[in-house]
């Protein structure tokens, strides 16, 4: 049994992870050989940023593509199936509300809960090591939750879960 990491993520976590690895193995990756090849050419290379450059992007690029590699190697695939309909858990939707003082703000706010290889916030995606979702987790339609912020502590009343 293998002692790597485990990357929880839905089928479109893992699609646009395939993706960014054809498009880093396809296409970046022969830029920046270009890159090195023309940098190459300027001559004396122990003063040449532009190899530099090219370098530590091709470290870069191959970091990441090894990364994405071991990422998806080690995906868990989670399916709606798996996570039930009336818990928060990993890939589901749960929208919430402020509590001020015991009322609720009508400021509702969506997030999903998804693995971190997919996570990007601006795009209403939290990951599940993050501290909202892992307070939402395991909590129901009508919980009130209390949520550590960087902006403080807030507690919401979670309102609906899809």
């Amino acid at each position: 049994m293998s002692n790597e990491k485990q990357y929880p993520m839905t089928l479109g976590g893992k699609a646009k992870l395939e993706e960014e690895l054809e498009f880093l193995k396809t296409v970046k990756r022969k830029e920046v050989v270009e890159r090195i090849k023309v940098a190459r050419s300027f001559g004396d290379l122990s003063e040449n940023s532009e190899y530099d450059s090219a370098k530590e992007e091709q470290g870069f690029v191959e970091g990441r593509i090894s990364t994405i590699e071991s990422m998806l190697r080690n995906a868990l695939i989670i399916t709606e199936d798996e996570t039930g309909s009336s818990t928060v858990t990993l890939g589901k939707t749960v929208t919430f509300d402020e509590l001020i003082d015991g009322k609720r703000a009508d400021f509702e706010e969506s997030y999903t809960i998804v693995g971190s290889a997919e996570a990007d916030p601006m795009e209403g995606l939290i990951s599940n090591d993050s501290p909202i979702a892992k307070a939402l987790m395991g909590h129901q339609v009508g919980d009130v939750v209390k949520l550590t912020t960087p902006g403080g502590d807030m507690e919401v009343e979670i309102l609906k879960i899809s």
